[in-house]
């Protein structure tokens, strides 16, 4: 199979989401000049939620994406819908050491708030997106097995209420149905779904309630005016009170000072033929989301239609495989050999934004422009919560907006020259004790 690059493509890409996308049908591409209260720059999960957040509030939003709705890393993702934001939930003192002790309950209560956002707009739109709760953190030896089991009893001890349950290696083969996991810890509150019908669901939410969403309008320019900020598309115009700068990865030299602080670094996802129903069931009998806990690491979960979507493999060079299939397919059938003769129907790949201290960058760049990006992999809930942070700043209450905007975030060394290759050198590093079983 032959798998169009769609990196840099405007259409969507030739995956597995967009094969079994339910709205493929364009927003609006504005033609005229417009005036708004709020202009939003990007149509991913950050920008999306945005529009409906301030939406939802009365305020009079335009939302304007260079290519179309969900085209980016929102639309091309794992799909699992995990908490956590800025560090993980089960790791109370470093939440503390990142936000303060003053700051870190709310922190911790905004981790696991921002994948009950997703649950709620699910249920109050009707957005049919697959979605589905089950998760399943994989260990691959003993020491990773007890890391897990100590990130459980320290989320209980928070106060987390989903349920949770620690596997041993014979109950691991329950919900994963390989020979190279220990074990592993379930955990009900944590699922997956489809994600270009989720964003795109929301942005049709969005719309329904009075949000203008326009494709094909890509941002050459930004403009204060007085109290003003044009937002320029060459062809069209969008003069606004506040912008919210939700391109992430995607957002190019358009903010330097935000592309400084954000690094593009690929990642891939094949997705097989439709399973037979018995070996469909035989390597995911339970139908979780899976993750394992190396640096260099996999996920996985099946579709409805019984296909088995698998990725990995992020690059930090900046380049991107030749070969899709040739390179993720191995690290597949390492978990799943019986694979070996299924049929890879879909191969994609694209950028997400990675920060230097791996926590979401949340803040203002000027007082009426707010921005909101490098979720480093883990964004498909977190984004979630930005949007909200900002509709909440926007809609003048900053107390949540103010403890991340307050958090630093240094630019990657090295310049545009460097950074890359200096963060690649640094990951391989990583592979390398991944490789050696440290």
């Amino acid at each position: 199979m032959r798998v169009r690059d769609s990196i840099h493509d405007d259409r969507l890409p030739n995956s597995y989401y967009t094969a079994t996308c339910n709205d493929l049908s364009g927003f609006k591409r504005l033609e005229g000049n417009i005036k708004v209260d709020v202009c939003v720059v990007g149509g991913g999960f950050t920008g999306v939620a945005t529009a409906l957040h301030l939406a939802e509030r009365g305020v009079e939003v335009a939302l304007v994406e260079q290519n179309r709705i969900g085209w980016g890393a929102s639309g091309r993702n794992g799909g699992q819908v995990i908490g956590g934001y800025g560090q993980e939930l089960s790791d109370f003192a470093k939440i503390e050491k990142s936000f303060g002790a003053g700051n870190a309950e709310a922190v911790w209560k905004m981790g696991v708030e921002c994948v009950d956002i997703i649950a709620d707009w699910v249920k109050k739109y009707n957005i049919d997106c697959d979605l589905r709760w089950g998760y399943v953190d994989l260990a691959m030896k003993e020491s990773e097995l007890e890391e897990l089991k100590h990130s459980k009893a320290a989320l209980e001890a928070q106060g987390y209420t989903s349920e949770q349950k620690v596997l041993n290696a014979d109950e691991v083969k329950a919900y994963v149905g390989s020979d190279r996991y220990v074990g592993g810890v379930t955990n009900m509150g944590w699922g997956h779904c489809h994600v270009l019908n989720l964003v795109r669901g929301e942005a049709r939410a969005a719309e329904r309630l009075g949000a203008q969403i326009y494709e094909d309008a890509r941002v050459s320019k930004l403009e204060a005016r007085g109290d003003s900020i044009v937002v320029d598309m060459d062809h069209c115009r969008v003069t606004a009170n506040k912008v919210v700068l939700a391109g992430n990865a995607y957002l190019g030299k358009l903010v330097p000072k935000l592309a400084s602080r954000v690094l593009p670094a690929g990642s891939y996802i094949v997705a097989t033929e439709t399973l037979d129903e018995a070996l469909a069931h035989k390597i995911m009998p339970a139908g979780f989301a899976a993750c394992d806990q190396r640096w260099a690491l996999d996920y996985f979960r099946l579709t409805p239609d019984r296909r088995l979507l698998f990725g990995g493999l992020a690059t930090y060079s900046g380049r991107h495989p030749r070969d899709i299939i040739g390179a993720v397919r191995p690290n597949m059938l390492k978990v799943f050999p019986e694979l070996e003769h299924a049929r890879i129907d879909y191969a994609w790949g694209g950028y997400m934004g990675i920060g230097l201290n791996r926590i979401p960058q949340v803040g203002r760049v000027a007082e009426n422009m707010y921005y909101a990006q490098a979720y480093s992999g883990h964004g498909v809930a977190p984004t979630h919560m930005s949007a909200k942070l900002i509709a909440e700043a926007i809609s003048g209450d900053t107390s949540r907006f103010d403890i991340m905007a307050k958090v630093k975030h240094p630019p990657f060394p090295g310049g545009q020259m460097l950074r890359q290759p200096m963060l690649a050198a640094g990951m391989a590093y990583y592979r390398l004790k991944d490789a050696l079983g440290r």
